[in-house]
């Protein structure tokens, strides 16, 4: 991973230091709220309903042990004893004084974390696979082009007050785990005439007007990459909306001015601007890519494995769904799932990712990253180590075997935490998993992505969840509104609104109606809930969620 050079920390160390004179000046006053809020968001604090929140980036997902236990830390000293992991791979802390933020952004530094630009009109955390640099089915890491983006973007002196929120995510592989079609610009490594170079995405976003992301560019020179995102962050400056906030991202601006004009003029600007950069992109990118240099790997035996696989039933339903393909036959990818039943997704005490830090330095060449699904992945572990590390998971409340399950929901903080949200996202989350858990039916289900947003904003992700519910408040009371067919991957689609919400009190048993019915709908166990929607259309879907229409029309 990344290693800060004394630029960094010296950049760091005087960020902090202004930061925490500005805490200073709100606290006695010679700031108002209002005066504070710009400098408070440009380093990633909030003012949610009950409490200042700080959201500290994790770049790309990656960290180390140290900083996972350092995350603990921050948990226990300073917010009461637990870390939410978001979907931009990012960790919230719900809790903390104002007063005590800059020694939590001090201790960050500490370990090479910071919270700028976590938050605020401007580039945010660039993400990306949390598969990196073990993925099966990789062309190549993208981590290095992440942090590449990440140290061209970081205090950005034109990109500080965009039109709006802006977010970049890169994928190396033909599988899409870092939904890049629903991101500003999505970046995708790809190869032409045995050439690398990249496929770029422009105009996604979720939110109130949910919009995919479209191609700007086929192909693209690895060379040519940070100047041609230059042009694309230029132009939208320029023709962003900032009179209206709701139209300010620039899925709006392309669809306003349609994808010619953008790319026209993106290909205009970026004609200017590519000289400018004289190959000192390039110069840092080759700096960058050999701290990306895989592991050197032990060659393991899976014979423990083999025989724990085919003698402990417990083990095989975690390996079946927690475990995924390693580019090594001899090693794995393990999924840790935060979601365990009845918890809030997300979540996770500062005891447990002490475990997961240990765990990783012990099993895992010292490397953890964080999903946009919420949870927490060791990218690298040899399979003889599996059976050990599993009783170590699932001692501290860790072995949920339910990745990509019904109960493995992605949800946002809801009207628990944010003064945006309009209902409740955990409490629904943690009955639908608590529900599906008394059924037994999880593994039945099979893949089944659920996502739980409590407002129009869609921090949940509910428009590409294959289920995706939406919390409103319809006079004064919580009204959930159910979609379907929502897809986040390399075949992204939005989902479509079923039809009526549903109240607190109805919208987990409409669930339960909607995912058993499928099971009586697909056409044999391997069909999935997402292709047997595609294959039958919503109308036996929607008669599941709605069955007194469907009693009134007979």
């Amino acid at each position: 991973m990344y290693s800060y050079t004394d630029f960094d920390r010296a950049f760091l160390a005087e960020r902090n230091r202004q930061f925490r004179a500005q805490v200073e000046r709100r606290i006695d006053g010679s700031l108002t709220e209002d005066e504070f809020k710009p400098l408070r968001l440009m380093n990633g604090v909030y003012l949610q309903l009950h409490a200042y929140m700080l959201r500290v980036a994790i770049p790309y997902g990656t960290l180390n042990s140290a900083q996972m236990r350092q995350l603990a830390l921050l948990a226990e000293k300073w917010d009461k004893g637990y870390g939410h992991f978001t979907t931009r791979q990012n960790i919230q802390y719900n809790w903390p004084k104002l007063s005590d933020i800059p020694d939590m952004l001090d201790a960050l530094a500490e370990v090479n974390l910071h919270a700028i630009q976590t938050s605020g009109n401007t580039i945010r955390n660039v993400t990306s696979d949390h598969f990196a640099g073990a993925a099966a089915d990789e062309v190549e890491d993208p981590r290095p082009t992440a942090e590449l983006i990440r140290q061209w973007s970081t205090d950005h002196p034109e990109f500080q007050f965009l039109p709006r929120k802006f977010k970049i995510a890169v994928i190396g592989a033909p599988n899409d785990r870092a939904v890049i079609k629903s991101h500003d610009i999505g970046v995708e490594i790809t190869e032409q005439d045995g050439q690398r170079g990249y496929r770029i995405h422009v105009g996604g976003g979720l939110g109130r007007t949910p919009m995919l992301g479209k191609v700007v560019r086929e192909f693209l020179p690895k060379a040519d990459l940070l100047p041609y995102l230059e042009a694309i962050v230029s132009v939208y400056n320029l023709l962003g909306r900032r009179d209206n906030k709701y139209k300010a991202r620039i899925k709006i601006t392309v669809h306003e001015n349609g994808l010619e004009k953008i790319r026209d003029l993106v290909e205009e600007r970026f004609a200017l601007l590519k000289s400018q950069f004289g190959g000192v992109d390039q110069e840092m990118l080759a700096a960058i890519e050999p701290q990306f240099a895989a592991p050197d790997f032990r060659d393991a035996a899976t014979g423990a494995f083999e025989a724990a696989y085919s003698n402990d039933p417990t083990f095989r339903s975690w390996v079946d769904t927690n475990i995924a393909a390693h580019r090594r036959a001899d090693h794995a990818i393990v999924s840790i799932s935060l979601k365990a039943h009845g918890k809030t997704p997300g979540d996770a005490t500062g005891a447990q990712m002490r475990v997961m830090a240990d765990l990783a330095e012990e099993h895992a060449y010292d490397e953890l990253r964080i999903s946009h699904e919420q949870n927490v992945i060791l990218p690298h572990v040899p399979k003889d180590a599996l059976p050990q590390l599993y009783r170590a998971l699932k001692a501290e409340g860790l072995g949920t075997a339910n990745i990509g399950l019904v109960s493995d929901i992605i949800a946002c903080p809801g009207m628990d935490y944010c003064a945006l949200a309009t209902a409740r996202s955990i409490p629904i989350a943690q009955e639908i998993a608590t529900r599906f858990d008394e059924l037994k039916l999880e593994h039945e289900i099979g893949d089944l992505k659920i996502k739980i947003s409590g407002c129009i904003n869609a921090c949940g992700h509910h428009h590409v969840g294959h289920i995706g519910i939406l919390g409103l408040d319809r006079a004064g009371v919580e009204n959930y509104q159910i979609t379907l067919g929502g897809d986040g991957t390399e075949t992204a689609s939005i989902g479509t609104r079923a039809g009526p919400g549903f109240s607190a009190d109805e919208i987990v048993p409409a669930i339960e109606r909607l995912v058993v019915g499928y099971l009586d709908l697909r056409n044999d166990a391997d069909e999935t809930f997402l292709q047997a929607y595609r294959r039958l259309g919503a109308e036996p879907f929607k008669a599941l969620l709605y069955p007194e229409a469907r009693e009134k029309a007979a």
